[in-house]
């Protein structure tokens, strides 16, 4: 027995608006035994550097040959290119602006097409501001029911998918120089350097005027002050044990972090 077809929803819309719960209802309309997983839609607005962290930190949880439909698209009616991919843990679809580099970076591009071929849309005269609706949602519904990808549109050269510029962690005499690439819900402070870095070694970080102590869990410092930690994605993080270390710290998406080891 075939498991059913599946898709994950990631946006920056938001839950106040009808926008989500339009999309899904274009997909049920080609396929409604398509099962979906919203990811989330609580990106913030047209910040493609944030869809890109989750995405890359999501689509391994799910099964082989699921369809991941991810819509942050502030060149929505431009020349920039509406995509699908198929890659090695399922397919893509959604604006070719750098969302999918992440993901990409980690689980290989095998081709890749764009959106060309109107019969997969949900009409030929599509909106200039709602491409989620009337491009993206149709092609990932008729993807993930079987339709073949190079139905869809023109073969890309991968060479030419965007790459968003999520400049990388680099080694240092003393450590590692990094900078800061997600803020999530509560506040913490996800770095660009990965954890396994850091795994049985005595560190901190030194981040703005703060250094702040690499520990195992929360518990090992006091409520109230900063921690440097791996998190469950991976990645090494800087928190505040109970508050928001954004807003106690002052540091931002962006702003450098160096991480030192102590001899």
């Amino acid at each position: 027995m075939h498991p059913k077809p599946m898709i994950t929803l990631l946006s920056d819309f938001g839950d106040r608006d009808i926008y989500v719960g339009v999309m899904k209802g274009v997909i049920a309309q080609i396929n409604a035994e398509i099962k979906l997983v919203d990811l989330t839609h609580q990106i913030p607005p047209q910040d493609i550097a944030a869809a890109r962290f989750c995405l890359m930190n999501a689509y391994s949880y799910f099964p082989y040959g699921t369809v991941h439909l991810a819509v942050v698209d502030p060149g929505v009616g431009s020349i920039r290119r509406a995509i699908a991919v198929e890659f090695t843990h399922g397919f893509l679809v959604g604006p070719d602006n750098g969302i999918f580099s992440g993901l990409l970076s980690q689980s290989s591009a095998i081709a890749a097409v764009e959106l060309t071929n109107p019969d997969y849309w949900r009409n030929p005269q599509p909106s200039r501001t709602f491409h989620g609706r009337d491009i993206f949602a149709p092609v990932a519904a008729h993807l993930a029911s079987g339709v073949p990808l190079l139905d869809l549109g023109n073969p890309i050269n991968l060479a030419t998918l965007v790459q968003l510029d999520v400049s990388g962690c680099i080694l240092t005499e003393t450590g590692i120089a990094g900078s800061i690439q997600y803020v999530d819900h509560f506040g913490n402070l996800v770095t660009n350097i990965p954890g396994n870095y850091v795994q049985g070694k005595t560190w901190c970080v030194k981040a703005a005027r703060f250094i702040i102590p690499g520990c195992e869990t929360y518990s090992n410092v006091r409520v109230g002050q900063a921690i440097a930690l791996i998190e469950s994605h991976g990645w090494v993080e800087i928190a505040i044990n109970g508050g928001n270390a954004q807003l106690q710290l002052q540091i931002q998406l962006g702003d450098t972090v160096e991480l030192s080891f102590e001899k």
